[in-house]
């Protein structure tokens, strides 16, 4: 299996992130993840690493706004220039903004810190100086990898860091800055229709953004209910597209405590719907923090589980672009996200 990744990703390394309640916490979505992939996905044979292509920016525009591209670009150096503590000590800082907008306006701010509060969601979206170049590099992987599925009518690898399926239209958020999965669907889009299937703990809400008024384009995601569980305000199973889309969107909100057999439930249900659909192509945004024991979800999937998702998924026969997302349990990720991958070899 054809395995897009670059080490662009590993100065993408913010020196924290504040979680609930102002606590500052050492950053999860961290290099060590890829490392621990890297290790497992190098024990098989029947993995080939392959560098991404540059595809420019033009597959991102089509599916981000330019302005929110052009300010994650350049906003590291602005800030720098701008603050005089920051531009001493970067290595300790990570560019956040302290107010946030509530969407009810289209009004984009004039200064820096009020356009990273229109831009940006939260705060585990820190901005460092090589975010934006680890986050092209990470699209690059999803593209080469929906490339070689067209090419060559088989499943290939993005192991892609940063993340991507919780970055909207124009907004960062949940570690991710351009969304991988949406740009490779969305490039995928002109070859025929094509299914995205989010397998992640937490909704996808930047994809159900991006696709949300569209009918080429099927969306699906499993998550935690957001009645209790980030992103909190979407996710929820009647939100069912739009416009044109209306009916081409599906959440599956699932309670705390979800095992193997609830959730394989909701995937079949799931699987049923992209059979409708009958699309060409499959994208899969594979996060592995449905875990059990992963420190960012309340999920009891186990690694049996996990190998049964990869075996349903992969009865679709649908030439896929599997694409790498979230997972914090560190230890078992490695193994976790191969033993989804052998399904598909």
């Amino acid at each position: 299996m054809k395995t897009f990744y670059s080490d662009a990703h590993r100065k993408h390394y913010p020196p924290f992130e504040v979680f609930d309640g102002g606590k500052r916490v050492p950053y999860l979505e961290n290099p060590d993840r890829m490392d621990r992939i890297l290790s497992a996905l190098n024990k098989r044979d029947w993995i080939e690493f392959v560098e991404p292509l540059d595809f420019g920016l033009d597959p991102i525009y089509a599916v981000h706004d330019k302005n929110y591209i052009t300010f994650l670009a350049s906003a590291w150096t602005e800030w720098l220039d701008s603050d005089s503590d920051a531009a001493a000590s970067p290595e300790t800082h990570a560019f956040l903004p302290a107010t946030f907008a509530l969407r009810r306006t289209p009004r984009v701010p004039g200064t820096l810190l009020g356009k990273a509060g229109y831009y940006m969601m939260d705060l585990s979206a820190c901005i460092v100086e090589a975010t934006y170049a680890a986050a092209l590099a990470s699209a690059n992987c999803a593209l080469s990898a929906a490339d070689t599925a067209f090419r060559t009518q088989h499943p290939a690898f993005a192991l892609c860091r940063p993340p991507g399926h919780h970055a909207g239209k124009d907004y960062a958020a949940g570690y991710c800055f351009i969304n991988n999965a949406s740009v490779a669907a969305n490039w995928l889009s002109s070859k025929g229709k094509v299914a995205v299937l989010d397998i992640d703990y937490h909704a996808g809400n930047g994809t159900q953004d991006i696709f949300y008024e569209r009918n080429d384009v099927l969306t699906i995601s499993i998550h935690g209910d957001p009645d209790f569980e980030y992103p909190h305000y979407i996710g929820f199973a009647d939100e069912t597209g739009a416009g044109a889309g209306i009916g081409f969107h599906r959440n599956f909100p699932l309670p705390a405590g979800t095992d193997d057999a609830h959730y394989l439930s909701a995937l079949e249900e799931a699987l049923t719907m992209i059979k409708i659909f009958a699309p060409k192509y499959l994208a899969v945004s594979a996060g592995m923090d449905t875990f059990d024991g992963d420190p960012l979800g309340k999920f009891k999937v186990t690694r049996n589980g996990f190998a049964e998702i990869g075996k349903r998924i992969a009865a679709l026969n649908l030439p896929s672009v599997i694409i790498m997302e979230g997972g914090y349990a560190n230890e078992a990720l490695g193994e976790n996200i191969v033993t989804l991958l052998e399904e598909f070899k």
